[in-house]
């Protein structure tokens, strides 16, 4: 058997929105579970009660999401600011030297 190789190269991924996605996301999960809490006796009756709390672990995680991906952001917005900034200075040539000198103890 041979191994498969790709023929080209994978595309780079989409980055939109996300903080706005995983928040969109929490949201219906949670107007899924407040949209069945009325039914509760209903879905317990039936054994679908796991429908309940599975759009309720889906908002909690949801909330857990959009911690992560806010922090995310911020971190690669600091690293795109930092990068920005390091472009200045190297156009402005007062970049200072990244090895220490001979003198001193690195």
């Amino acid at each position: 058997m041979t191994k498969w190789t790709p023929r080209h190269e994978a595309p780079e991924p989409l980055e939109g929105n996300v903080v706005a996605t995983i928040t969109g996301g929490t949201i219906v999960w949670f107007v899924l579970f407040l949209i069945q809490l009325p039914f509760y006796g209903r879905l317990s009756d039936g054994g679908h009660l796991w429908w309940l709390w599975t759009c309720l672990a889906g908002g909690g995680l949801g909330l857990i999401g959009i911690w992560y991906v806010r922090g995310r952001d911020a971190a690669i917005k600091r690293h795109e600011a930092a990068r920005a900034d390091g472009r200045q200075r190297e156009q402005a040539g007062s970049v200072p030297s990244e090895s220490p000198s001979e003198g001193e103890a690195g």
